[in-house]
């Protein structure tokens, strides 16, 4: 799976706003900042201030900033509302024909794997993306080190 170009400015957004100090900051910055077309970065702050993350300052010295705390934005509540299409193979279309649905174990197999990384997201939040947790083992190294003890890897 592969987030959307939505998803993917959706979370700079937030982390860009994360580290200023509820500082006001404009679309324009952002945009020059991440050199991300302004148009597009509107259509995100928007979603972003309908679902909460982020709240909206009109007028002269207006601006955007965090609506709460990054402690309180899940990353994985962002995602969900970010993306619009969660189907991961073509059989998850409501039309889908495919010969061998009653028989193929693969929907199953692949909804369990998006709740998994949803329950991975679900664990993390803005305020984690904003640092390095200390003693936060990336997953690679993880199986790496497990390979290793097990003999399976040289």
């Amino acid at each position: 799976m592969r987030l959307s170009t939505f998803s993917d400015y959706s979370l700079r957004v937030l982390m860009y706003l994360g580290v200023q100090d509820d500082r006001l900051v404009t679309i324009a910055e952002i945009a020059a900042v991440h050199d991300i077309s302004k148009a597009h970065l509107m259509k995100v702050v928007h979603q972003l201030g309908l679902n909460g993350h982020i709240e909206t300052v009109r007028g002269k010295g207006g601006g955007i900033r965090l609506a709460r705390p990054p402690r309180e934005i899940v990353v994985g509540s962002v995602i969900r509302q970010s993306e619009s299409d969660f189907a991961l193979a073509e059989c998850f279309a409501a039309n889908a024909t495919c010969r061998i649905q009653g028989a193929c174990c693969l929907p199953a197999i692949l909804n369990e794997a998006l709740n998994a990384m949803f329950l991975v997201l679900d664990g993390y939040t803005l305020a984690d993306l904003l640092q390095r947790p200390r003693g936060l083992v990336p997953a690679a190294a993880c199986a790496l080190a497990v390979c290793s003890a097990e003999g399976l890897h040289d």
